[in-house]
């Protein structure tokens, strides 16, 4: 895929869900970032893997409210070859990013398994304790027992 492909398709993605004047907005930042990392000695085939799938991208700015190149916290801006401003991305961000949670089932789903995994450590932690507790408390008497009547001699 190439520059103008990449565009077309990120474009076709978010016609169905923006205005006009902000698909172009889009188009017109993504396009200038390419050509500025290009400019700054990347080669395109580079900076389009970076980028990654126009559909993701475009799912990200419809999730944004549709202005995600134009909010402040962007992960990337026009003059990018700033390292440091790409990784301006929050840690919820970057974490939902990796593990591909972008859609409300998917946010549900990973809760749900943290939940299960608190109650499977919780589970595991009573099941010691109940294995432990009829040899403790036997024991904790004997204690007393002896504490209390090993002061009397």
């Amino acid at each position: 895929m190439n520059r103008s492909e990449f565009l077309n398709r990120l474009r076709e993605a978010l016609e169905n869900d923006l205005g006009g004047s902000a698909v172009q907005e889009h188009i017109l930042y993504y396009d200038e970032y390419i050509r500025n990392e290009i400019r700054n000695g990347k080669t395109e085939r580079e900076v389009l893997d970076m980028l990654g799938d126009p559909w993701i991208i475009a799912k990200t700015i419809i999730a944004a409210g549709g202005n995600a190149a134009t909010q402040e916290n962007s992960s990337w801006s026009y003059d990018t070859g700033d390292e440091e401003k790409r990784n301006n991305k929050s840690r919820g961000d970057m974490i939902a990013h990796i593990l591909g949670i972008d859609t409300w089932w998917k946010k549900i789903l990973f809760f749900l398994g943290v939940i299960l995994v608190i109650l499977v450590i919780f589970a595991v932690i009573t099941g010691i304790v109940r294995l432990l507790l009829p040899i403790v408390i036997p024991l904790l008497f004997i204690l007393l027992f002896i504490r209390i009547f090993g002061r009397r001699n």
